[in-house]
């Protein structure tokens, strides 16, 4: 059986790699013009995949407000 010591240790680096990994694809999602909670998808298996490949091909909403300006 697992004791408490080893559960909180082991949620704790959880919640560590899920911050490191969560705060740069909001910021990369804000940034290309996309609501920044699609960055939480990023920690969820599979829809991780799609959101790279969904901001690798789409057409950046801040790129349509730059194209605008012009």
């Amino acid at each position: 059986m697992m004791n408490n010591g080893m559960w909180a240790g082991n949620l704790l680096w959880m919640l560590v790699i899920a911050i490191v990994v969560i705060i740069p694809a909001w910021r990369i999602c804000k940034r290309i013009g996309y609501p920044g909670w699609l960055g939480i998808l990023i920690v969820v298996p599979l829809a991780n995949l799609v959101l790279l490949y969904f901001i690798a091909f789409s057409n950046w909403p801040v790129n349509k407000n730059v194209n605008q300006q012009n």
